[in-house]
């Protein structure tokens, strides 16, 4: 399947950091098949942030089931993820 908006991902992490979280969070999208196109990450003060757009076209797991994953491995790594669309992230967002 050919990589279309409609088919990639916006994933968010927010929380406080601590050793793991990076690991947590990919290696979902790794063990689903996800290709990460793009990350970003920043740390101030003791706040992580992590931005990923992700290409979800070869994944084993629907958009439902990926953000159910996800946001179990957030849980276990005391940080929130959050998962949209990319289109629906730029409707959102547009200026």
């Amino acid at each position: 399947m050919a990589e279309t908006a409609s088919n990639r991902i916006v994933v968010t992490v927010l929380g406080k950091n601590r050793p793991g979280i990076v690991a947590g969070v990919t290696r979902v999208l790794g063990e689903a098949g996800v290709d990460i196109r793009d990350i970003t990450q920043s740390i101030i003060e003791d706040i992580f942030t992590m931005t990923m757009l992700a290409d979800i076209s070869e994944s084993s797991l629907d958009f439902h089931e990926l953000q159910e994953a996800l946001a179990h491995a957030g849980e276990l790594a005391g940080v929130t993820v959050t998962v949209q669309r990319e289109d629906v992230f730029n409707f959102m967002y547009r200026l």
